[in-house]
């Protein structure tokens, strides 16, 4: 394993989070990106969703102001947040803008781009961070997929 991915952490979670969820789920994603800077981490790579996603971008955002950490942005397909709310798209926008780089894996949706994402993310980290009660959907797939690839793993 090269440097940079052993110094690469990314993210998985659900899409939706219970609102008494949320304020614990923030401080403890703020604590851990902390963490992981601490231990040397300094690239976090989130897959620009709804819920889970967005707390782990906003949290390594927020880290960036003491840590020299990078936050990578991995984007399934352009044009994704469309049908989102007003204030989820100006949330999304946000974290595009102070993201340090973001990755599109399609040019527009197409099946299988968000198991893309998903694989790039393991692909390119050490470590995955995953939030999820659940034996399917993307996170299960994108954990089952990190234990083939040998890729540690982290569960909230």
């Amino acid at each position: 394993m090269d440097n940079v991915k052993e110094k690469t952490a990314c993210f998985s979670g659900r899409r939706e989070i219970a609102v008494a969820e949320v304020p614990r789920l923030e401080s403890e994603l703020f604590n851990l990106v902390k963490q992981l800077a601490e231990r040397g981490y300094n690239c976090f790579i989130c897959g620009g969703a709804l819920g889970f996603d967005t707390l782990a971008a906003t949290a390594v955002i927020h880290n960036k102001r003491e840590f020299k950490i990078k936050l990578v942005i991995a984007v399934p397909h352009k044009g994704q947040e469309v049908t989102w709310s007003e204030h989820h798209r100006k949330r999304y926008a946000h974290i595009l803008t102070n993201a340090d780089e973001v990755v599109y894996i399609a040019e527009k949706y197409t099946h299988g781009c968000m198991q893309a994402r998903n694989r790039f993310m393991v692909d390119n980290a050490g470590l995955l961070v995953a939030y999820s009660d659940s034996a399917t959907g993307g996170t299960a797939y994108t954990c089952a997929y990190a234990i083939r690839q040998g890729v540690e793993r982290l569960y909230m």
